[in-house]
């Protein structure tokens, strides 16, 4: 199994460059893949942010799961990516839903973010989130 790196994964998803397409493709078809959590943050800032491919949630979190239900690729700690990516699609930034879900299984996430705090009450996040300050 080898780590694959964001960039990989963004010709995969956007294909955007003909030749790097095909390479992508081709690796992902042919080696098992493991995709780290920090690669995955990346590929989501990169697919929706305005600085990258600006592509709504709806299309990031379709790219994001398609590429993780590869029949090759394993994602490290893929229940709590799997939230992060549902929560992500209900409004919350992508980098604090993977915060949150890969605390899940501590007593609570402690921020100075009150607009965190909003979102994951306002979509029914079960995690405890602590606003300090």
């Amino acid at each position: 199994m080898i780590a694959v790196d964001t960039n990989l994964l963004v010709r995969y998803a956007v294909k955007d460059d003909p030749v790097q397409t095909v390479t992508a493709i081709d690796f992902l078809r042919n080696n098992p893949c493991h995709v780290l959590k920090t690669v995955l943050l990346e590929l989501a800032w990169v697919l929706s942010s305005t600085a990258g491919y600006n592509l709504s949630r709806e299309v990031v979190a379709e790219r994001l799961r398609h590429i993780l239900g590869l029949p090759t690729v394993e994602m490290e700690d893929a229940v709590s990516v799997a939230q992060a990516i549902t929560w992500f699609e209900q409004g919350m930034d992508f980098a604090d839903a993977l915060h949150l879900a890969s605390s899940s299984r501590l007593h609570g996430f402690a921020t100075m973010d009150r607009r965190l705090k909003e979102r994951a009450a306002k979509i029914g996040c079960n995690q405890s989130v602590v606003l300090l300050g």
